[in-house]
């Protein structure tokens, strides 16, 4: 199996050991993002909504940086620290990804990395 590592400057960096996101022929496994700034590796802020966004524009620049974009998802996961707060999430999503929809799981978890509310990941097939 030939694995190719997915890097770019447009998403934040990776802070730990693993990549963006791995491509092995014309599926693509993405690592969660979340809404760090690329620039500064920080969060946006508080502002829910503001880290969805962020969140999924990293997603999109790994995407772009593996040959493909949102429209190639096949199946995200969500993580959020409240659930209470799908429907935000929801609306969100419908803006960055282009229908058809692909398949999603939705987790609640209590905590993510750097004290982040919101991370996503996806699988896709270009």
């Amino acid at each position: 199996m030939n694995k190719d590592i997915v890097s770019t400057p447009q998403a934040p960096a990776a802070i730990g050991p693993y990549s963006q996101a791995v491509r092995t022929g014309l599926v693509v496994f993405t690592s969660g993002q979340i809404g760090l700034d690329p620039a500064t590796g920080e969060l946006v802020g508080q502002d829910f909504e503001a880290q969805v966004r962020q969140a999924f524009r990293n997603l999109d620049a790994v995407a772009r940086a593996a040959g493909g974009s949102l429209a190639h998802a096949v199946k995200f996961t969500l993580f959020l620290t409240d659930l209470a707060k799908f429907g935000t999430v929801n609306q969100i999503m419908g803006e960055a990804v282009p229908k058809p929809y692909p398949a999603r799981s939705t987790v609640g978890v209590a905590s993510l990395p750097k004290g982040a509310q919101f991370e996503v990941e996806a699988v896709l097939v270009l």
